[in-house]
């Protein structure tokens, strides 16, 4: 269990830099529309976070909620950046 934070901060790492890739890809070959799913995705681990039955698995949902809802936005500032 010591183990918890090191893995939760590597996954974090990695699921930052995915997303970013990720947002940039979708929104070039569909626009913004994938925020649908970004949205689904996100309340879904919004649920799973409240529900959860251990404070390491509402942590771990809760952030993968917020970065999908995060994405979101994200969507709509790339389609800004990608027509400058």
């Amino acid at each position: 269990m010591e183990w918890i934070g090191i893995g939760f901060g590597l996954y974090v790492f990695f699921t930052i830099g995915l997303y970013h890739i990720l947002v940039v890809q979708l929104e070039a070959r569909f626009g913004p529309w994938p925020w649908v799913a970004f949205l689904f995705i996100g309340l879904a681990c919004l649920y799973l976070a409240v529900t959860a039955g251990s404070p390491a698995w509402s942590m771990f949902w809760g952030y993968n909620a917020f970065i999908n809802l995060w994405s979101i936005k994200e969507m709509f500032d790339q389609v800004k950046r990608a027509a400058k």
